[in-house]
């Protein structure tokens, strides 16, 4: 705010007044605010304390206030202002790109896409209070970056307006505050003081806050605080000034909070603040800054060695355990340091080092859920660690057991923690001194590497490659003794270790490091100690110069004159081009010279492989290339025109080290040289290299003893080779370009994608309304047999809904254009969400990880499968069929057997038999047997709650009939409803209703809390079935009448309603069949044969009594074979879950029927419960059939889960199997109680879709197993049809299922007199061959196979496998699918997927999925069900639509009605959480 309040004093404004105008510059440099609200919005502010202002009107304050502000740097061009408001990740900054970004967009003409559909509660932002202040992390993979552009201000905070009570509560609330190691201190900033006259009370206030701020992490969506730093009048009086906020994990112990340099202490309020309220008490003492500086040179030259040998002598001689030593040379110790302590690391290393210790230094856990903490704790593992080393201060701040000892992180190993600060330390003996030897092939250090895939590897770096390095790295760079190099770079590894602690200890050079908190802080320190100690070498990455460039204004008397060299250590980002051009740009003007940057290229595995020399070193001039990126990703280097939109500019990094030799080969496979054209791997032979993956010999052989070769086979060298992982070429004058890394490659149709190249076309689609602070992740996943890309990125908190889709919208076709690849997936998610890397950064690998296990929770998803999936399998083209005289040969069609089966015989007549009639049955029994039980009704207290002998049955009916005559009125062959529960009555009104020679239909009651859904269906079956009369209770039949009821149907519409009592259960009926006497008897009589039952046996019954065969047990079966059936109604079951097993064990029946829903009910609510059960006494080992009842394929996982669950309750595996029926006829297999057991095999599904049968071994890929559904009945032949063609098929096809036999049905009723419209249903012939027989179409899809097995008789068994409906098939892309396969898959996908269904919409798949969890987790299940219908079924999802549980109707055998799912989808009554249209 220093130019933008000129003439105005900062304390003559009150705190939030101050606050507030900072808001409002966040705002405007933003972009969230024009520059005319930003003035009218501020004068307002300002009007109460005008006459404090000089006196100057109001309304100039803008224009008084606008020359200033506007002032143009030196140096700065008119383009690099124009663009210095842009919000976007610098690391990826080229106007070049941006402008052909735009021209691409600009070609593609408005488009209308389906805009994804979003339930309100998803859409509702979190509230206030579960809000903390923001985090300052940033976008890069490795490093964080400021979004900030434009003009820095001097407020303490530019956040929330309602800040200022969070950080007093911290104040307040503060504990004992803990020691901090003296090296600690940030080594500068500059303190803005807004009057000479101010207090030090007030000084101390401000300072207390912004330290306060800089060692508080908050985690929050809002707008991120901003660079604090300001002009000052009295530069001597220098105070670190740290106005960063770091955030708090959620789920954190909110009494443990970070310092700045992300290391979490107990304590609320830092030891820092307390040392700066000490150091203002005592105004005598030096000012903070040359503190610092004496100590920190102090440290280095004096303190160094000194300490180090204690600590080396503590290791060797100290730690012990059992009275020998803790270690041995060559043994592993992890090195457990924050980025702001240098000084303690370089004492840890180098004392590791004097006792031949192997240091492998880590980030600082500061959590268990820390991205990439597990595969951390594998390395350490595996390295056989069991000592970490760390500070006093780190060490307090880690996370603790209740014990007080330091938690063992997931994945990690048991660890001792020694602090070594000076304290816990032992003075070495006069006479000690630690064993020197040569440098040697010995492990020196191992630095750690996180892979592509996440994986971390150790990579062993000798004693002599450390030499070798340094000495090539002095010879480069020309190091010469007491020279000061400033380092940013994290000093644990990679070029910051290199140069920063190895390099400088050799050549005695003073090192000044830079924090990265300290950076976040003010991006300009690192410059401003180049300018005081007159620094010779700055080793920096892109990023540093960027946020510089973010900041120079406010620092106007810096000169960066004494740099020799600018060591830009990403050099080998191609993106890094931009970073020096625009960093030179504005800093030429302060004394940078072009000569002194110098790109450098290195790897973990390599070290340092290039560097540009400084400029009296005379090397050649830099190099510049500008390449097609077409070309690219092709692997060929094609130079290009920068008018052209799809080019990359990149520049050298400058040769390779002195001694090595370097070459470039392919990237897979055989090391085979490339051409000079090529883009390859760079490969490096040299002394000064790492040595090896720590205990991966397999990988150390690919990676460091690779032996290029050429194109004939002859080896070039015989030395080895280590791969850098690091893309380009050699240019002229042997200059090495880089173009990118193969942990960044994505491998898409044959072509290589660069991550970064793909990042920086996003951030140029204006990301700045929609992208939170330029966080984008890109990576690959590989998704049917391709790799695809997928982009993340954090979504700002006040981005719209249809302004984030519309901007993904143009990033899918800015990638296409450019890069002429599809982007797979687009996803955002809520700031700051995504796992951060050690210093602030995207983790890639932990986001890629999450990405794939439905772990994201983003906000917004847009697939995009149909352009980028470009490798499916051709569509079917079917063939014009066979006529019929070359395709059947006596039992041959298509030279295999004609696929069809029959059950045995009928057997001879029984007493029964001579009835016709089941009423004639009934009165039979009644007179002959009159007091033999029949049925026995169950409730839910396990109690018999009625039971019914055959003169009772006999007598109940007898009185319906009478009622029905002189009540109803009715005639013999009238239609009568059965509105009824569950029950006896059921039974005896069914009985009554053949007595009165009426036709009764049995008919689901209406649910009472839903009547307005179940009510209707009752009404359509009374009117289908043309209903004169309906039987029912008293209690449904106040149902029907009352104001509910007449509000879903009119009451007058009712025929006549006789009642007797009853209760109430809801369920619904799909067809009204016609079957006659005949077929009714003979249908009894097959399942008297099959399952041998006799008035002596007991059968249980858990079905619904209402149609198919639960209607046949239920009402028919028992009174003609005269078996005692127990009742046990399916809806009691929701009381008492073990009510149906218990009545089994009870009455210990032998054969038992029930339904899958039933079975899945116990297999869920039983399934932890077996010793309970047992305790019960519940035995299930006189259980010889347990039948399940089913329209559909065998479920065979729920069978085998329910087989397993309860063997421990003595039920045999084998006695559970299935039966089959359908509309046509409800019994056509069932297994009964003799015959072979039921078999399985396993089919290749992929054949299944073309209509072919092909058996595989178990496990094979793409295998399906299918069971089989049960032996076919007595008296039914069963043969398989072409559904089109109506000619048999053989064994090797998948066809429909036809069925013959005398208890088919006859036809349907329907409401409109279309009879004949299902004719073809039940009386079907074949088009050739056995031309005469009568069949009934099943509708239904299956095949037969002759087994090994015998049956009864001594022939081989035929086995019937049911595959599905062929309704419910889906025909797409010439091929027939089965929903259950696909939705199988789909459940498999994600946890948190409780049920799903699939259906067809105008030729697009649509996925139904439950969301069994939070609805954050929505939008993640999207990306997981594309995935894996995309990757077992070779389609692409069209829609997903996410709904909550129990949406998808399910009826009461279990089987789910698609049908009407379909239909609720396409009115609109579903209700869904999230519909995503992946078009």
């Amino acid at each position: 705010m220093a130019d933008r309040g000129s003439g105005m004093e900062a304390l003559t404004l009150p705190a939030e007044v101050r606050e507030k105008l900072a808001e409002l510059e966040l705002e405007l440099s933003e972009g969230d605010i024009t520059q005319k609200g930003y003035e009218k919005k501020r004068a307002k502010l300002l009007a109460r304390y005008v006459p404090r202002i000089q006196g100057v009107d109001p309304c100039l304050q803008g224009e008084n206030r606008t020359p200033a502000s506007s002032q143009p740097v030196a140096g700065v061009s008119k383009q690099q202002k124009s663009r210095s408001s842009n919000s976007r990740d610098e690391r990826f900054r080229s106007d070049i790109h941006t402008e052909a970004v735009q021209a691409a967009l600009a070609k593609y003409k408005e488009r209308k896409m389906p805009m994804p559909s979003k339930r309100h509660s998803v859409l509702v932002q979190p509230s206030l209070e579960t809000y903390t202040p923001p985090d300052t992390s940033s976008a890069s993979e490795d490093e964080g970056s400021l979004r900030r552009q434009g003009r820095i201000t001097s407020t303490p905070y530019q956040g929330h307006p309602g800040i200022d009570t969070w950080f007093n509560r911290v104040i307040q609330g503060s504990s004992t505050s803990s020691s901090a190691s003296s090296t600690s201190s940030h080594p500068g900033g500059i303190i803005s003081t807004a009057s000479n006259t101010a207090t030090s009370t007030t000084t101390a206030a401000t300072s207390l806050l912004a330290d306060l701020m800089a060692h508080t992490q908050l985690d929050n969506h809002s707008a991120p605080p901003d660079v604090t730093t300001g002009l000052s009048e009295r530069p001597h009086h220098e105070r670190a000034v740290v106005a960063s906020v770091r955030g708090v994990p959620r789920g954190y112990n909110s009494k443990i909070l970070e310092t700045a340099d992300g290391v979490p202490v107990h304590s609320r309020v830092s030891s820092k603040i307390q040392q700066l309220v000490n150091t203002l008490k005592r105004p005598k003492r030096p000012p903070l800054r040359e503190f610092f500086v004496d100590d920190f040179e102090e440290l280095l030259e004096g303190k160094l060695w000194s300490r180090s040998l204690k600590l080396a002598y503590t290791l060797q001689s100290k730690l012990t355990a059992k009275n020998e030593p803790l270690l041995k040379p060559g043994d592993r110790v992890a090195l457990v340091f924050p980025n702001s302590d240098p000084v303690m690391f370089m004492v840890a290393f180098y004392g590791c080092l004097l006792v031949e210790l192997v240091p492998v230094p880590i980030e600082v856990p500061l959590t268990r859920k820390d991205a990439g903490s597990q595969q951390i704790g594998f390395l350490l593992g595996s390295c056989g660690v069991t000592l970490a080393l760390t500070t006093d201060v780190c060490q307090k701040g880690l996370p603790k057991s209740q014990s007080g000892e330091v938690i063992t992180f997931k994945g990690w190993p048991r660890l001792t923690w020694f602090v070594t600060d000076g304290k816990h330390l032992a003075k070495p003996p006069k006479d000690w001194c630690p064993p020197v030897r040569d440098a040697s092939n010995e492990t020196a250090y191992i630095e750690y590497k996180t892979s592509k895939e996440g994986s971390t590897m150790g990579i062993t770096v000798s004693h002599r490659s450390v030499l070798a390095q340094c000495l090539a790295l002095t010879q480069a760079c020309a190091y010469t003794e007491a020279e000061t190099i400033t380092n940013v770079l994290d000093f644990k590894r990679d070029v910051g270790l290199l140069h920063g602690v190895l390099t400088c200890v050799l050549n005695r050079m003073h090192v000044i490091s830079i924090p990265y908190a300290l950076m976040k802080v003010n991006p300009l320190s690192w410059i401003q100690k180049v300018h005081s100690y007159k620094a010779r070498v700055a080793v920096v990455k892109s990023r540093d110069m960027h946020w510089s460039l973010l900041a120079q204004r406010d620092q106007r008397d810096v000169s960066l004159s004494s740099l020799r060299m600018l060591i830009v250590a990403d050099g080998a980002n191609p993106w890094s081009i931009s970073s020096c051009d625009a960093f030179l740009n504005v800093f030429q003007s302060r004394g940078l010279k072009p000569e002194v940057i110098c790109p450098c290229a290195s790897s973990s595995e390599a070290l340092t492989v290039a560097i540009r020399r400084p400029s009296d070193l005379s090397g050649p001039p830099p190099g510049k290339a500008v390449l097609s990126m077409n070309g690219l990703s092709f692997g060929v280097i094609r130079v290009d025109t920068e008018e052209k939109l799809s080019v990359l500019a990149v520049q050298d990094c400058g040769q390779v080290m002195p001694g090595d030799l370097v070459c470039v080969v392919r990237m897979e496979g055989t090391p085979y040289l490339c051409k000079t054209d090529e883009v390859g791997e760079i490969c490096v032979h040299s002394n000064a290299t790492g040595t090896s993956y720590f205990g991966l010999p397999g990988m150390t052989k690919t990676v460091f003893e690779t032996v290029p070769v050429t194109a004939s086979g002859a080896v070039i060298i015989d030395q080895p080779f280590t791969r850098t992982g690091l893309l380009g070429f050699i240019g002229p004058d042997n200059l090495v370009f880089v173009v990118g890394k193969m942990d960044g490659l994505m491998a898409v149709s044959g072509r290589r994608y660069n991550a970064d190249d793909v990042v920086a076309t996003a951030l140029a689609v204006e990301p700045m309304k929609f992208v939170y602070r330029g966080r984008i992740a890109v990576f690959s996943v590989t998704v049917l047999h391709d790799e695809r890309i997928v982009l993340v990125a954090e979504q700002r908190p006040d981005a719209s809904e249809e302004d984030s889709f519309q901007w993904m919208s143009r990033v899918i076709q800015a990638i296409d254009s450019i890069h002429q690849v599809g982007v797979y997936c687009l996803a955002l998610v809520p700031a700051n969400t995504l796992p951060k890397a050690p210093l602030g950064g995207i983790h890639i690998s932990e986001t890629k990880q999450r990405f794939l296990d439905g772990a994201l929770h983003p906000c917004n998803v847009l697939m995009c499968p149909h352009t980028c999936v470009t490798n499916l399998p051709k569509p079917r083209q079917k063939q014009p069929e066979v006529g019929p005289a070359s395709m059947i040969v006596g039992n041959l069609v298509a030279g295999k057997r004609i696929a069809h089966a029959s059950g045995r015989d009928v057997a001879q007549m029984e007493d029964n038999d001579q009835f016709l009639y089941l009423a004639e049955v009934l009165q039979w029994r009644a007179q002959t047997t009159p007091d033999h039980p029949l049925f026995l009704l169950v409730n839910a207290k396990g109690t018999v709650a009625n039971t019914s002998t055959c003169s009772q049955l006999h007598k109940k009916a007898e009185k319906v009939a009478a009622a029905l005559m002189e009540r109803g009125r009715l005639n013999p062959g009238d239609h009568v409803a059965l509105v009824y529960p569950p029950g006896i009555d059921l039974i005896a009104t069914f009985y009554g209703c053949l007595y009165a020679g009426c036709v009764p239909i049995t008919v689901r009651p209406p649910h009472p809390q839903n009547l307005t859904t179940t009510l209707p269906t009752v009404k359509m079956i009374v009117e289908v079935s043309k209903s004169s009369c309906i039987l029912t209770s008293q209690a449904i039949m106040k149902l029907l009448k009352s104001k509910e009821a007449t509000a879903a149907v009119d009451s007058k519409s009712w025929p006549t309603i006789l009642d007797t009592a009853f209760s109430v259960i809801l369920f619904f009926l799909h067809y009204i069949k016609k079957m006659s006497h005949a077929a009714t008897s003979a249908l009894c009589r097959s399942l008297k044969l099959q399952c041998e039952l006799y008035p002596s046996r007991q059968i249980a019954v858990c079905l619904d009594p209402y149609c198919g065969l639960g209607f046949a047990l239920w009402c028919l079966c028992s009174v003609y074979a005269g078996h005692q059936s127990i009742l046990v109604p399916p809806l009691e079951l929701e009381s008492n879950v073990s009510l149906w097993l218990s009545a089994v064990s009870q009455f210990k029946v032998r054969v038992t029927f029930c339904s899958y829903s039933v079975m899945e009910i116990c297999t869920k609510g039983l399934g932890s419960q077996t010793d309970m059960l047992k305790a019960k006494g519940i035995n299930l080992s006189c259980v010889r059939t347990c039948m399940v009842v089913a329209e559909e394929r065998p479920r065979i996982s729920l069978t085998y889960s329910f087989s397993k669950i309860f063997k421990d309750l003595g039920l045999s595996p084998r006695a559970v199997n299935t039966t089959f029926g359908c509309r046509v006829n409800v019994a056509i297999c069932l297994q009964g109680t003799s015959g072979p057991d039921p078999t399985t095999v396993f089919v290749d599904m992929r054949a299944l879709r073309h209509d072919r049968v092909r058996l595989v071994e178990r496990g094979s890929p793409h295998s399906l197993p299918l069971m089989e559904s049960g032996k076919i009945l007595p008296g039914v032949k069963v043969i398989i049809a072409n559904p089109e063609t109506k000619g048999p098929l053989g064994d090797s096809h998948l066809g429909e299922i036809w069925v013959s036999c005398p208890h088919n049905a006859t036809g349907y009723y329907t409401v409109y007199g279309e009879e004949s419209l299902h004719s073809d249903h039940f009386s079907a012939r074949l088009s050739f061959g056995d031309t005469q027989t009568v069949w009934a179409r099943t509708g239904y899809l299956g095949f037969l196979r002759r087994t090994e097995l015998t049956d009864a008789t001594g022939e081989r068994h035929d086995a019937l496998y049911v595959v599905g409906s062929l309704d419910e098939t889906l025909e797409l892309r010439g091929m027939r699918y089965h929903p259950i396969d696909i939705e199988t898959s789909v459940i498999r996908a994600h946890k948190s997927i409780a049920e799903c269904a699939v259906f067809t919409w105008t030729n697009l798949l649509v996925v139904v999925v439950e969301l069994e969890g939070s609805e954050q987790e929505a939008l993640d299940l999207v990306a997981c069900v594309t995935n894996v219908v995309l990757e077992e079924h070779y389609l692409i999802v069209g829609v997903v639509v996410i709904v909550d549980p129990g949406v998808i109707p399910i009826n009461s055998r279990g089987e789910k009605q698609r049908m009407h799912l379909r239909d609720g989808f396409l009115a609109d009554q579903l209700d869904p959480i999230y519909v995503a249209y992946n078009m």
